[in-house]
């Protein structure tokens, strides 16, 4: 794994090292042949720290998904259930064990592995259905913290924001503090701890709390960290609504990317060949692996998409000028080194052409009409116009029924720049969307009211003008080609929890505490003891490492923007970034979104 960070001290290996050895602990215990039965949602980030060579080393002969009714034929001595502790999912499970044939011999081994908690109320269920018996091994797998790139690092939990925020659960938060004390056992105590937000506080305090009941938690390791930084999503609500104009993220706003993969529409992919007219166009949409082991994506990933076209373009020109190089091989020797080139060739030239492909795509949307009119009315209101009125674009984009996502994001964006809507101003707008769209989204306007994003305006007067200025969250003259400050991820905007990251490392949050205290949540500061001799002597010029942990989820953008501040000259601070989910605007309002069924009659 290439990681992004400059010096490169982080190396986020251990961890996915450790994530293998406890799998192979618990296939070892199988003795025999194995068939997994997979919860479908694990197999992606399962992916990211074990291949199926792993599996297949311990004996894994068969793989199947967990769906209801009798469990598909596999002469194998145990049948390992892998899955998330999910009620819904157990009594798929209890179907599958009382469907299997009692009369067939040899008789298979049940065992289950729950990811990443076991939990008594899930085994009391299987218990009621009298299958838990069944079951030789019931174990946990504690995936809390999954790698998925140099410097970030995933929990994929898809309902955190949402159990945190509207149903007061805070299991995900239990499992955040776990997999910072895992992090801690390989990496090191992290001295300081810096938080921001109601979450955050919860956060800290059951790491505290963890490491007074594990005493033996103390570890002898130089740490790697020297700041934690706990952010919740609701402390900046504004950065997912917006459109995200880095490459990265504008291929997630667009396609959707799941745990590091995309699929595309096959027809731009398609090898073009002489006189065939197009006959035989695939229909399979083409499934990429984007990650920073690719050197031309983590080249162009975070760029703000305007600057990405003339990369590639000084690309194929270099790379047209390395195959030309052959002509020009006269000796065995020449020869003998343009072949050894040959497959890193190869390979760049196919990576250009796949990302070329991709930008077409892009560039095919970021230019429509549609695009544009989004995008203007997002940059006004961020910028502070006009947010407290009915606004004429979004009327109209409810008349012409679009999809019903883009007019929330929108409306929230509003609600947010104005520090909620004047009631008037809100009623019309819940009035129009439910007649439209249909009376049951009234639970979803009511989620979204609750999350504080689409909300009357309470204390009568907007906060927003204050942050944005103090923050800087926008600035008018954004440089998109070569950038001086992190606005360019969303050509203007500053992402606020970026800024806040940035202001904590310098000059530090004192000289913010009027704003701080606008924003939602508390904001606090912890020290953890380091033994003695292990308390970092920094050397000249070496820079600070801050993980910085967004409970709720983070965008690619705000990704781009962290990874930016890296690589400044002068920063003097590298980030690891962690989250509970990655996503984006549309993903995110989708978490949140309910659907009344209508009645069966």
């Amino acid at each position: 794994m290439a990681a992004h960070l400059s010096s490169g001290r982080v190396n986020l290996t251990a961890l996915r090292e450790a994530g293998r050895r406890e799998l192979r602990e618990f296939l070892d215990k199988c003795a025999g042949s194995k068939a997994i039965v997979w919860d479908e949602y694990l197999t992606g980030p399962f992916g990211l720290i074990a291949q199926y060579s792993l599996l297949k080393e311990h004996e894994v002969e068969k793989m199947f998904t967990l769906k209801p009714g009798r469990l598909p034929q596999a002469d194998v001595k145990n049948v390992i259930f892998f899955v998330r502790p999910r009620l819904e999912l157990m009594d798929i499970i209890a179907d599958n064990v009382l469907r299997e044939d009692r009369g067939r011999s040899p008789q298979r081994d049940f065992h289950i592995l729950f990811v990443p908690r076991r939990s008594l109320l899930c085994e009391q269920w299987l218990k009621e259905q009298g299958v838990l018996g069944s079951f030789i091994h019931r174990e946990q797998y504690s995936l809390d913290l999954i790698p998925f790139d140099g410097d970030l690092l995933s929990m994929e939990a898809e309902s955190a924001f949402k159990e945190c925020y509207l149903e007061s659960d805070q299991t995900s938060l239990y499992h955040a503090a776990k997999g910072l004390m895992t992090l801690q056992a390989l990496y090191g105590t992290i001295p300081q701890i810096f938080g921001k937000g109601e979450c955050a506080r919860h956060v800290a305090n059951m790491m505290i709390r963890m490491k007074r009941e594990f005493p033996g938690s103390q570890n002898s390791i130089f740490p790697v960290f020297d700041t934690l930084l706990l952010l919740d999503r609701n402390v900046d609500l504004l950065t997912p609504l917006a459109t995200q104009l880095t490459y990265e993220g504008l291929i997630d706003e667009i396609y959707g990317i799941q745990n590091t993969y995309v699929k595309l529409p096959p027809e731009k992919f398609a090898p073009k060949k002489q006189g065939e007219g197009g006959k035989d166009l695939p229909t399979e949409p083409k499934k990429l692996q984007l990650n920073s082991a690719e050197e031309l994506y983590a080249e162009i990933r975070d760029k703000n998409f305007n600057a990405v076209g003339s990369v590639l373009s000084k690309k194929a020109k270099i790379i047209s000028a390395a195959f030309e190089e052959r002509h020009h091989a006269k000796t065995v020797g020449e020869i003998k080194q343009f072949v050894s080139q040959l497959p890193h060739m190869q390979a760049a030239r196919s990576s250009l052409a796949n990302h070329t492909s991709i930008a077409e795509l892009i560039k095919d949307i970021t230019t429509s009409e549609d695009f544009f009119d989004n995008l203007t009315v997002e940059q006004e209101f961020m910028s502070g116009i006009d947010t407290d009125k009915v606004n004429n674009y979004i009327e109209d984009c409810i008349a012409q029924k679009h999809p019903l996502i883009k007019i929330l994001r929108l409306v929230c964006l509003q609600s947010v720049c104005n520090s909620g809507l004047k009631q008037k101003v809100l009623d019309h707008y819940k009035r129009e969307i439910l007649q439209t769209y249909g009376y049951e989204h009234l639970l979803t306007l009511n989620n979204l009211e609750k999350a504080g994003l689409l909300k009357p305006q309470t204390s009568g007067r907007n906060n927003y003008p204050t942050i944005r200025k103090t923050l800087r969250l926008w600035m008018d003259d954004v440089n998109e080609q070569n950038p001086n400050d992190i606005s360019y991820v969303y050509s203007g905007y500053a992402p606020l929890s970026v800024r806040l990251a940035q202001l904590l490392a310098r000059p530090g949050w004192r000289s913010i505490e009027e704003v701080l205290k606008m924003l939602p949540g508390p904001h606090f500061e912890e020290r953890q003891q380091v033994p003695t001799g292990l308390q970092k002597k920094r050397q000249h010029g070496e820079n600070r490492v801050t993980l910085v942990f967004f409970l709720g989820g983070v965008t690619y953008a705000e990704i781009a923007a962290l990874r930016f501040l890296s690589q400044m000259e002068d920063g003097g601070t590298e980030y690891v970034i962690a989250t509970t989910k990655l996503i984006n605007g549309t993903s995110w309002i989708k978490s949140l979104m309910e659907k009344l069924e209508p009645a069966p009659f």
